[in-house]
């Protein structure tokens, strides 16, 4: 019994873990990097000690959480790099990095926010928007990209995709497919009017509480 009460300590606190970063993906991506920690851990079926054990800040916790999506974003990048075309690989890349963005909330907060202690990820994003600096640049050589186009502008087109509130998820990659589309265009050095995905229906914008005097 004693032999496999270690192994059976681990195990749990392998699966406290799991569920700490399977709830913090969850609520991350439907509401937001705000939602406070104690939230975190109730929905995680853990206690606020086990979770600040595992993860002592917000910040080290939405590092882990979104590891993988950072990943992901990287290989978004490196596939359009290693597209022959290089405007073909930078529309590929504003389509797929917005539509990655639209299905999480979370990550895109992550994405725009400035995390100083947490090097890896910061070193996954910088990496990131190289990469498609990059890709700009070769866009631009081969007369596709208009020549002002800056790396900012990326950052603008995720900052205004992370603003589409859709009745669903699918609703919302749909309309933020249509919002890539629009954006492309304009980003072309001599724009052509390309047909445009289907029409998504949003959510509308929720009004503005009054407190009662």
């Amino acid at each position: 019994m004693t032999d496999r009460l270690p192994h059976a300590l681990r195990s749990d606190a392998r699966d406290n873990r799991e569920r700490i970063l399977d709830a913090a993906r969850a609520v991350f991506a439907a509401e937001g990097l705000n939602v406070p920690m104690r939230e975190i851990a109730r929905r995680a079926g853990v206690g606020p000690a086990t979770l600040y054990r595992r993860f002592p800040t917000k910040e080290v916790l939405v590092t882990e959480a979104f590891r993988d999506q950072m990943c992901a974003c990287l290989a978004v990048v490196d596939e359009g790099l290693a597209d022959p075309d290089p405007w073909h690989g930078f529309c590929r890349v504003i389509e797929r990095i917005c539509e990655l963005h639209a299905l999480d909330r979370g990550f895109t907060a992550a994405f725009m926010s400035t995390f100083p202690h947490a090097m890896d990820f910061a070193a996954l994003r910088a990496s990131s928007l190289d990469r498609v600096a990059e890709l700009a640049r070769r866009a631009k050589d081969v007369g596709r990209l208009r020549p002002d186009f800056v790396l900012d502008d990326v950052i603008l087109v995720l900052m205004a995709n992370s603003g589409i509130r859709a009745a669903s998820p699918a609703a919302r990659v749909a309309a933020s497919r249509r919002f890539a589309a629009l954006a492309i265009q304009a980003f072309q050095a001599s724009p052509v009017a390309s047909p445009l995905p289907p029409v998504a229906r949003l959510a509308p914008a929720s009004a503005p509480t009054t407190s009662a005097s």
